[in-house]
């Protein structure tokens, strides 16, 4: 990548015609173009150099990852951004605000928030956060679950401004600043539609936004060649999973916590076992991901459908496989139970923080024990870590002092770790995307029995290790040893006990 070349031309300009510059002499430039017959921005290209372009043929999807990896979309909103910077005084924070003066009508409002939005979007973020201070406005973007800012901080005085046009957008209430609101909206961004969750949120110093973004153009096309394999799952994990996604019948678990990949591993599944010979529906809050051959219904709380009105109607549909895409209250939880037990299969999502925690869930909920640990075939926990760079990881050597302390068994030391650097093939992070550990507890009759009799977790826990449950901090452990992750990563989302086991 010429990155002195490629300074020559605007951002807008690349995004414009989809083109990167690879190489120039004194007469000629060469450029990878999606449309290589595009006179128009041949000679547009032509007025400004001055020289004759040469055109080469490329994938629309990798020059826009060149021009991602090359921070292009960055310099837009660096460039936009610059005007509302922040003074370090404390500003008067103004209670009323009309429509007349926002928005549609300041034209550096609305470039500013399609400048944050589009980056985002080529960042590949999964979120942008605007969180409001005392005296500035942070804007953030999630990238491989992690926040980052994006741009220099903002004046506060913009914070009302920015706010009242993503409501607008929204379809929300600007004159409403004193309760949470949420909304949606649609971007044609680069002919390609892309979906906006939005939450707003009222603080101490005004009120704070997070932007879910929902690109299902590129989750469909990803989605349609998902596998279990893909997900970093090692493959006694996935051998065993697949045992129980093709049972005729029962309810197969999965729980983490938010952001743990738990939607796209059953996405993975569905993918697995579609056939056209089964009827498959699913219900989901929001529906993320489409797949072709699969009946999928959307939450809807303000008409009434909820997950159990849905999962009601479902079952009047004569499905042989039901996604619910969450339970989270009693009554889901007894129709997916009876439907488990009434010879359908059934894959849905629980927040906990372990399988062990899953099962004080549900009896929580007064769930009848025999009817759940009847229906459940086996609950599967997972958690996300960050991947190395391969282009910039470098070895790193740690003291038995360090790894004591962060409890890493003596089997484990062996090997070269690494750490990572940052380089334009991961935007400088070190790490470019994200695997899957998991661990799974299956339902033996042993299991079964200690829950009806109400064992406490722990006693539950040594039964499944000793019938051979393999704790995901080591499967963690082991792509440590491979190369993949660090340590860093793998004590933000596991911990370890005193005995050097797994949390």
């Amino acid at each position: 990548m010429n990155k002195e070349l490629l300074k020559k031309f605007s951002a807008e300009l690349l995004y414009k015609y989809t083109f990167v510059p690879i190489k120039e002499n004194n007469n000629h430039i060469e450029i990878l173009i999606e449309d290589e017959d595009n006179l128009i921005a041949i000679d547009e290209i032509e007025n400004i150099t001055g020289k004759r372009v040469k055109p080469i043929k490329e994938d629309k999807r990798k020059i826009l990852d060149i021009l991602r990896k090359a921070e292009v979309a960055a310099d837009i909103l660096k460039t936009t951004g610059e005007k509302f910077g922040f003074e370090n005084i404390k500003q008067e924070y103004k209670e009323d605000i009309v429509a007349e003066t926002i928005s549609d009508d300041d034209p550096t409002i609305v470039k500013l928030v399609n400048s944050i939005i589009f980056t985002a979007v080529q960042k590949l973020a999964s979120d942008i956060h605007l969180e409001t201070r005392e005296n500035r406005v942070i804007i953030k973007y999630r990238v491989d679950g992690i926040l980052v800012e994006a741009m220099a901080p903002l004046g506060r005085k913009f914070s009302e401004n920015i706010i009242s046009r993503i409501k607008i957008m929204s379809d929300l209430d600007i004159s409403e600043k004193r309760v949470p609101q949420d909304g949606r909206f649609r971007l044609n961004i680069k002919n390609k539609l892309i979906d906006f969750r939005v939450s707003i949120m009222p603080s101490i110093y005004g009120e704070d936004a997070v932007i879910r973004i929902l690109d299902r153009e590129m989750i469909t096309k990803s989605v349609s060649d998902l596998k279990l394999d893909v997900l970093g799952f090692n493959k006694e994990l996935i051998k065993k999973i697949r045992k129980y996604i093709y049972y005729p019948y029962g309810m197969v678990l999965i729980t983490g916590p938010t952001g743990s990949g738990k939607t796209t591993t059953l996405y993975a599944i569905l993918n697995e076992i579609k056939s056209a010979e089964d009827k498959i529906i699913t219900i989901e809050d929001p529906v993320e991901y489409q797949i072709d051959g699969i009946t999928q219904i959307n939450v809807n709380e303000k008409t009434g459908l909820t997950f159990s009105r849905g999962l009601r109607s479902i079952l009047r549909h004569d499905p042989d496989k039901i996604m619910v895409g969450e339970i989270r209250d009693p009554e889901t939880a007894e129709i997916a139970i009876q439907a488990a037990l009434t010879g359908h299969l059934v894959f849905t999502t629980v927040h906990a923080n372990n399988a062990f925690d899953v099962i004080g869930r549900f009896l929580h909920m007064k769930v009848d024990p025999y009817s759940f640990v009847s229906s459940v075939n086996c609950i599967i926990s997972q958690r996300l870590l960050r991947t190395l760079c391969e282009n910039c990881k470098v070895e790193a050597d740690y003291t038995d002092e360090f790894l004591d302390h962060i409890m890493i068994p003596k089997e484990f030391r062996k090997g070269a770790f690494h750490e990572p650097t940052g380089c334009s093939e991961c935007n400088l992070t070190g790490f470019h995307g994200r695997s899957a550990i998991g661990e799974i507890l299956e339902f033996s009759d042993s299991i079964r029995d200690m829950i009806l009799e109400k064992k406490p977790p722990s006693e539950i826990k040594k039964q499944a290790l000793r019938e051979g449950l393999v704790p995901m901090r080591i499967k963690g452990l082991k792509k440590i040893q491979e190369g993949q992750t660090t340590f860093k990563e793998l004590n933000k989302v596991t911990f370890a006990e005193e005995n050097g086991k797994k949390g």
